[in-house]
């Protein structure tokens, strides 16, 4: 047995892609506040540390989650943080997790892409595979 077999790897465990910020909260103690079902979508949970990252300035920060009310679409920046994102800017929400070895192949993060108003309109699987198979007809076509 080596010292690496100990060892867990991080991995994408959840994501929300290409999210907009609805309001910001500079007087807030800090977090981001997600639509519950957004959160529930990617199985992120309230507290979990997350990583933002903003599509919009290039800014990122980690910070943890707040259970936002269901199907409002709410995505709110807080605390220190709303320095970095404003409302209407574009961010995706991610968590990690720490896995074994034996979970590492059949490992697949939940993602969940979003419209205008921050509902889910379809899983990363779903997207990749409507992706695949619009360019395997456009190269049969061609």
């Amino acid at each position: 047995m080596s010292y690496w077999d100990d060892m867990r790897t991080r991995l994408l465990k959840s994501k929300i892609h290409r999210v907009t910020v609805t309001d910001a909260n500079l007087d807030y103690v800090g977090s981001i506040t997600i639509d519950e079902n957004l959160m529930d979508a990617v199985d992120i949970i309230q507290y979990e540390q997350v990583l933002v990252t903003n599509i919009t300035n290039g800014t990122r920060h980690e910070t943890y989650t707040i259970a936002g009310p269901r199907g409002s679409g709410m995505i709110c920046i807080n605390g220190a943080a709303a320095h970095l994102a404003g409302a209407g800017d574009k961010i995706i929400i991610m968590a990690f997790g720490d896995f074994e070895k034996e979970e590492i192949a059949g490992h697949k993060p939940k993602v969940v892409l979003v419209d205008n108003n921050n509902k889910p309109v379809s899983s990363i699987s779903e997207h990749t595979l409507a992706y695949r198979d619009k360019v395997t007809r456009s190269v049969k076509n061609s």
